[in-house]
């Protein structure tokens, strides 16, 4: 995704805890990753849904395409 490297990750840190302070940063971990985790999986069930909706597409051309054959 990013070309983050260690350094950089660790400059993140330290600005984030002077920011919000060594009791707030772990509440603010846990929130940012459940956010991620809640965002990861409504992107998951987005693309299954388009995949059924393009399958189901698929599926009604094909028998489109059989019915013009058959005639």
């Amino acid at each position: 995704m990013w070309n983050i490297g260690f350094p950089e990750l660790v400059v993140i840190f330290v600005i984030a805890l002077l920011v919000f302070g060594p009791r707030k940063l772990p509440e603010l971990g846990k929130t940012l990753g459940k956010g991620l985790a809640e965002f990861k999986r409504a992107s998951n069930e987005l693309k299954r849904t388009w995949e059924d909706e393009v399958r189901a597409e698929e599926d009604e051309l094909r028998k489109i395409q059989r019915d013009i054959n058959s005639d």
